[in-house]
């Protein structure tokens, strides 16, 4: 899918989309955490694995999280893009109001 801007990618990825909800929280601990594994999200945010995947998965695919290491205990930490367009998410954040500002 392409967006005509970044606006548009944030605001459908977190808001737009089914699953939203539950990536914003997933972006929120990386940034506020650091990197982590897709095992260490679904202890913190009592999710399936799979779940996790699937979401990390979308996040990648859009460049909002990269990650590092051997398959098996990758670590997923924010993208360049997403360091540089951290004043949306916060709007995002913030206007939606599912995670405290």
């Amino acid at each position: 899918m392409q967006f005509k801007s970044e606006d548009h990618l944030f605001w459908w990825i977190f808001v737009g989309s089914k699953g939203g909800k539950m990536r914003l929280k997933i972006i929120k601990l990386i940034m506020d955490q650091g990197p982590l594994n897709a095992n260490q999200l679904s202890k913190i945010l009592n999710v399936n694995y799979r779940t996790i995947m699937h979401h990390l998965n979308v996040l990648t695919k859009n460049n909002l999280i990269i990650s590092d290491g051997p398959r098996y205990g990758q670590i997923y930490s924010a993208s360049k893009f997403l360091i540089q367009n951290k004043s949306l998410l916060n709007k995002i954040i913030c206007e939606t109001g599912e995670i405290k500002c």
